[in-house]
């Protein structure tokens, strides 16, 4: 039997076939046009009914099996899925799956709003709201308004090392808007293919695929960025995490730093640097700069106050190569019209007056202690792992003995209480890594550091038992 599908692609587009395709159905999925059990065309039907050779269709229905928006069973053919997954129609960066009930939760990305200054915060935005004027409450530049971006080309030059003019800096609602940006600046240039790390952020993996970009896999070990393996993709634009790589900890070697410059510079190509987490080392002479500093007309830089104070504001900003910038400005006029202008002024007195630096002295301090606990308690309750990677930021990565069944211990940790994530959750499907578990200590309570590890050392020691 021959079965249709009402789904239309445009051959025009900058986007991909195989990724229109996708993203059509799963918005169908998502609204309910496509209900659940419904069936599908086969491949190679709806191949011949759109026009498009079949392998844009298998690797469309394949990409959806694998988020768990249809099901294909061998005789049956293929099916939307009878129960959405979990944060469908979500934002895609965040983590979809649903939390179980946990004592202890040391999941990464978790808000610590005792951490929030408060009273600075309240301070800078009243004093914004007693001086404001007509400009201050009128639509806002794209781009972001002078007074934050002035104050955010110093900060990040004497923080960070990053050489920018506030010309160049687009202010956004955090990190997620300026990805998209960005990718939809790539392809704007006939690009359509972003190289990340593996393992790295899944949610940043779905993300990218729902603009309409392939996001392609390259391997990181003990110096970073394998840049030799992303020069065999053939991919023009990357994604790194070079300060403290997520999730395993490592910062790029300063040999792979010149690597990869020199790839961006041979390939016409683009960096992305992600410096989720630069002002959380506790190390501050083993801090390295920004990798934007090696050549400012090839690296975009991304930060935002997400761990600095609270994901809630959402407020990122980029420093973006002046060639790149009239592209991205096109792009964001044709989305949105700007950036909440009131946040922006208040952030930017938050910096203008020494508050932003004296609260990260004060979060720094306590970050240090827990690295230092969490640390401290490994060696204890769970002497068999190995930290792995810089003492830096909210989550150490633990690495396992070979063998160590993972997906168990997660279990086992998860029955006394103590929530944590595996390391295979953080790869794409290739080859399994070594197990390892991603320890957040973030939002943990200092007392309860060696509780949660000891908990899981529990685990590890039933599951050696057998």
């Amino acid at each position: 039997m021959a079965w249709h599908l009402s789904v239309q692609v445009d051959r025009d587009s900058v986007v991909p076939l195989t990724a229109q395709l996708q993203n059509a159905i799963k918005d169908m999925v998502e609204d309910r046009v496509l209900h659940p059990g419904a069936r599908l065309p086969s491949s190679r039907q709806l191949a011949q009914d759109l026009g498009l050779s079949r392998s844009v269709v298998v690797e469309a229905y394949e990409q959806l099996i694998a988020e768990g928006y249809l099901d294909a069973v061998r005789g049956s053919g293929t099916h939307v899925t009878r129960q959405l997954p979990a944060g469908a129609g979500e934002a895609s960066l965040l983590d979809p799956r649903p939390a179980p009930e946990a004592r202890w939760d040391l999941r990464v990305g978790i808000a610590n709003l005792s951490n929030f200054p408060r009273q600075e915060w309240l301070t800078s935005y009243t004093k914004v709201l007693q001086n404001v004027g007509r400009d201050g409450v009128d639509y806002p530049p794209v781009a972001g308004i002078a007074e934050l971006r002035n104050e955010l080309a110093g900060y990040l030059g004497r923080v960070r090392s990053v050489r920018t003019e506030p010309g160049n800096i687009m202010v956004t609602a955090g990190f997620a808007q300026g990805l998209a940006l960005l990718c939809s600046s790539f392809q704007h240039q006939g690009i359509h293919e972003l190289a990340i790390e593996e393992p790295g952020h899944n949610g940043q993996r779905r993300f990218i695929l729902d603009t309409g970009m392939r996001p392609v896999p390259v391997p990181v070990d003990e110096e970073g960025l394998i840049v030799e393996a992303l020069a065999r993709t053939g991919a023009r634009a990357v994604l790194v995490t070079p300060a403290h790589q997520f999730p395993t900890g490592v910062t790029l070697s300063p040999a792979r730093r010149q690597e990869l410059l020199r790839w961006a510079r041979e390939t016409d190509g683009w960096v992305i640097e992600d410096d989720y987490d630069g002002e959380f080392w506790f190390d501050h002479q083993a801090r390295p700069a920004a990798l934007q500093e090696g050549d400012p007309e090839r690296v975009v830089y991304a930060g935002t106050t997400s761990k600095v104070l609270v994901p809630g504001l959402r407020l990122g900003w980029l420093a973006i190569p002046p060639r790149m910038f009239p592209l991205m400005e096109r792009v964001r006029s044709r989305q949105d019209q700007g950036s909440d202008t009131l946040t922006q002024l208040a952030f930017a007195d938050l910096m203008r007056g020494g508050l932003l630096d004296r609260h990260l002295r004060r979060v720094r301090s306590r970050y240090r202690s827990r690295s230092e606990a969490l640390a401290a308690a490994v060696r204890e309750h769970l002497p068999d792992a190995r930290l792995n990677g810089s003492a830096a930021g909210l989550h150490s990565y633990a690495l396992l003995p070979p063998g160590t069944d993972e997906a168990a211990l997660v279990q086992g940790a998860l029955r006394r209480s103590v929530l944590v994530r595996g390391g295979q959750q953080f790869r794409f499907g290739g080859p399994p890594g070594r197990p390892g578990l991603l320890l957040g200590y973030g939002s943990l309570p200092l007392t309860g550091i060696s509780e949660a590890v000891a908990a899981i050392g529990a685990a590890y020691e039933e599951l050696k038992r057998g």
